[in-house]
C-alpha cells in the first residue's frame, strides 16, 4: 500500500507528550499512513508544510447547533475552516419544538463536518404539569435512537429532582434504556449548582459528565467524584483554569462551545475557547489536548483525537501558536479549506491560487477570507418540510395583556418575586421587592422592573406566564423571541406596554425571530422562521441581523456577556434559581411554583 501524499516540514502535534516537534506525514486515502522524521516513497507527491504547526481536528463534544440558529449543513461550512472537524450535537431545541421529527431533519443533513448525535433527554425540560412545549420524548423514542449509528450518548440530564424522585422515574428508564442498548454509550448531565448528597446521588443515578458553570469548588468536588467535565466559556475564568492546572486534571477535562450565537460563530467556534482558555492560564500544548483527545476520548471515538498511523486524517496547518487560526484544514485526507499563499500545503501548485483552486471549495471560506477576497459563499442547501414554517400558532398580543392587576384592589403596595440577572453568566438571583399599586395595578415601571410575559406559543393551552426582572432593561421599549430555552414559546420582556405588544406581534407575523423595538419602531430583528428557532439564510446575513439585535438591546440598557442567552435562558426552568414559563415562575432545581405576588399591604 502507497500514500496519496506526504506532507514534509511540519511541526506535529504530540498527543500523549503535549509537545511539538518536526516530522514528515504521509495520508493514505481518508487515514494518517505514516508518522515520522523523514519519509520517503518514490513517485509519491510530496507537500511543503513550510515548518507549520499540525494539529488534529478539534472535537467539540457538547454543543447544539440550534443554539447558532442554523442547520447542520450551514454550520458545518462555517466551522470547517476553524478547524473543527467532529461535534456531537444535541438537536434538544429542534426536538423541543418538533419532537422526532426535527431530530431527523438535522440527522438527514449531509455535512462534510462529522457530526455525531446526543439523545435529548429533556424534552420538556421539566414536564407538562411545568411547562408547554412542542413535542414530548420519553422512552419509546429514546430506545429507538440508542440503537442507531451516530449516536454516542444521552444527552444532558437536567431534571435532577426526577431523577432522584422515589418510585417511577421517567430519567431513570431513559438512562436504563441507553444501557440496554448495549453500546456504551455515554450519559451526559447538566447540573449546576448540585453538590455534597445531592451531587453523589446525580452521579450515582449514572450521569458522570457535567459542562455548566464550574467554579475551583465545584471543579474538584466533581472530579473527586469521578464527574468528567466539559468546560464551556463562562468556565474558563483564571481561577477555575488554575484549579484545573494545579490539579493536573487534563483527563478529566474537555473544552466544548455549547451555546455559540450566529455573531459570535463568524469569529470563531472551539478554535477560540482554546484561546479563551490559554488567556486564562492554561498552556497551548495542555488545551489542544483538550479539545482534541480528551473528549474523542470520552465519546469512545477511538479513531481521531490524535495524529497517528489509522486515525483518520482530519488537521490543520498553523502558521503560529499565539491563537488558533488555521490557514489549511483537512477534513479525512481531503483539504477543504485553504487561506492559500502560492505554497503547496493544500496540495496545490504555485501557480494556483484561491481556495477554489486548491481544492478547498469557495463555501468553505472563512468569514476572514470573504472580506479579503471579496467574494460572498453560498449558504449549504436548506430543506425542510413546508410545516416546519408554520408553528407559531398564539393569539396577537392587546395591551391589556401587559398590565398587571393588583387582586387586592384596596392595596397600597405589593411584595414581588422577581428574577434578577447579573452581568455575567445566565443564572439568575431571586430576590424580593416591594412595588406600589395605582388605581389597582402593579406600576413595576416605577420601581425599576422590567415585565417578562410568556405566551405559549403551540397553541394547546392558551398559557400565559408573568414575571418580573430586575438588572435588564433601563430604557423604554421591547425585545421578544421563539427562541427561548427550551421549550421555545413566544417570550417578551419590556418596559413599555406598546412597544411589548409590536414586538410580539411582529415575532408572530415572521413565525419567529428576535425583534426589538423602541419608541413603536422596529429597532432590529433575526428572522428564525424555521420553528422559530432556526434560520434558513447565510449565517453571515443572519450573524448580522444578530449583531445588530444584541446592539439594540444593549442600547436600551441591558448589560450581560451574552445578552441574547441571557434573555433566554430567563425561560429555562432547570437553570438557576428563578424561572419562568408559560405556567408562571419556578425555582431551580427544586422546581416548586413562585407566586408573583407574594403579598399585599396597604
Amino acid at each position: 500500500m502507497r500514500p496519496d501524499f506526504i506532507l514534509k516540514n511540519v511541526m506535529v502535534y504530540q498527543t500523549f507528550r503535549q509537545c511539538f516537534e518536526k516530522r514528515d506525514v504521509a495520508v493514505a486515502g481518508e487515514k494518517f499512513y505514516c508518522i515520522s522524521p523523514a519519509i520517503s516513497y518514490p513517485g509519491v507527491e510530496e507537500r511543503d508544510g513550510k515548518g507549520r504547526y499540525m494539529l488534529p481536528g478539534l472535537v467539540d463534544i457538547h454543543m447544539h447547533i440550534e443554539s447558532s440558529m442554523t442547520y447542520p449543513g450551514e454550520f458545518s461550512r462555517i466551522t470547517l475552516p476553524y478547524g473543527v472537524t467532529t461535534v456531537v450535537a444535541d438537536a434538544h431545541e429542534m426536538a423541543n419544538v418538533f419532537g422526532m421529527d426535527g431530530i431527523r431533519a438535522f440527522m438527514a443533513q449531509k455535512t462534510k463536518q462529522d457530526i455525531f448525535w446526543a439523545i435529548p433527554s429533556s424534552v420538556p425540560a421539566t414536564n407538562e404539569k411545568l411547562e408547554t412545549s412542542g413535542a414530548s420524548l420519553g422512552v419509546k423514542e429514546v430506545s429507538e435512537m440508542a440503537a442507531e449509528d451516530g449516536v454516542l450518548c444521552l444527552g444532558e440530564i437536567m431534571n435532577y429532582k426526577d431523577l432522584s424522585a422515589e418510585g417511577e422515574s421517567r430519567t431513570r428508564d431513559m438512562i436504563r434504556a441507553c444501557r440496554n442498548a448495549g453500546r456504551n454509550l455515554r450519559i451526559e448531565g447538566h447540573c449546576p449548582g448540585l453538590t455534597g448528597a445531592d451531587l453523589n446521588r446525580f452521579i450515582y443515578e449514572g450521569v458522570d459528565a457535567d459542562h455548566t458553570q464550574q467554579t475551583p469548588q465545584s471543579v474538584l468536588e466533581k472530579s473527586e467524584l469521578g464527574m468528567f467535565l466539559e468546560l464551556q466559556f463562562k468556565s474558563l475564568t483564571p481561577e477555575v483554569v488554575k484549579t484545573v492546572c494545579d490539579n493536573a486534571l487534563y483527563e478529566n477535562v474537555a473544552l466544548v462551545t455549547d451555546d455559540t450565537m450566529p455573531d459570535k460563530l463568524l469569529l470563531g467556534q472551539l478554535n477560540k475557547i482554546i484561546e479563551t482558555a490559554v488567556k486564562a492560564g492554561m498552556p497551548m500544548e495542555k488545551a489542544i489536548y483538550c479539545a482534541t483527545w480528551t473528549p474523542a476520548r470520552r465519546m469512545h471515538l477511538d479513531d481521531r483525537g490524535m495524529i497517528a498511523p489509522g486515525k483518520i486524517a482530519d488537521f490543520m496547518l498553523l502558521d503560529s501558536l499565539d491563537g488558533i487560526e488555521p490557514v489549511v484544514v483537512y477534513k479525512r485526507g481531503e483539504c477543504v479549506y485553504c487561506k492559500c499563499d502560492g505554497d503547496a500545503a493544500c496540495g496545490a501548485g504555485k501557480e494556483r491560487a484561491g481556495a477554489a483552486d486548491c481544492g478547498a471549495e469557495a463555501a468553505e471560506m472563512s468569514t476572514a477570507q470573504v472580506e479579503k477576497n471579496g467574494a460572498v459563499p453560498a449558504a449549504a442547501a436548506c430543506s425542510f418540510p413546508e410545516s416546519f414554517y408554520h408553528t407559531v400558532k398564539c393569539r396577537p398580543a392587546e395591551l391589556s395583556d401587559f398590565v398587571l392587576k393588583a387582586e387586592d384592589p384596596d392595596a397600597a403596595w405589593a411584595e414581588v418575586n422577581v428574577m434578577k440577572i447579573g452581568t455575567f453568566g445566565t443564572a439568575t438571583t431571586p430576590v424580593k421587592r416591594k412595588v406600589a399599586v395605582k388605581d389597582g395595578v402593579l406600576d413595576w415601571k416605577s420601581a425599576g422592573l422590567s415585565l417578562a410575559v410568556v405566551f405559549e406559543r403551540y397553541g394547546k393551552n392558551g398559557n400565559i406566564g408573568y414575571g418580573l426582572v430586575e438588572g435588564v432593561l433601563t430604557q423604554p421599549g421591547a425585545v421578544a423571541t421563539t427562541w427561548s430555552h427550551d421549550s421555545h414559546n413566544l417570550f417578551v420582556l419590556g418596559t413599555d406596554e406598546e412597544d411589548m405588544k409590536l414586538a410580539q406581534r411582529r415575532v408572530l407575523e415572521l413565525q419567529g425571530a428576535y425583534v426589538v423595538y423602541a419608541g413603536g419602531k422596529s429597532l432590529a430583528e433575526a428572522r428564525l422562521t424555521i420553528g422559530g428557532i432556526v434560520s434558513d439564510q447565510p449565517v453571515e446575513v443572519l450573524g448580522q441581523e444578530l449583531k445588530e439585535v444584541r446592539a439594540a438591546m444593549e442600547g436600551l440598557g441591558y448589560e450581560n456577556n451574552n445578552v441574547i442567552m441571557s434573555m433566554s435562558t430567563l425561560c429555562l426552568p432547570v437553570s438557576p434559581k428563578l424561572k419562568l414559563t408559560d405556567h408562571g415562575l419556578l425555582t431551580v432545581p427544586g422546581q416548586e411554583r413562585v407566586p408573583l405576588i407574594e403579598r399585599y399591604g396597604k
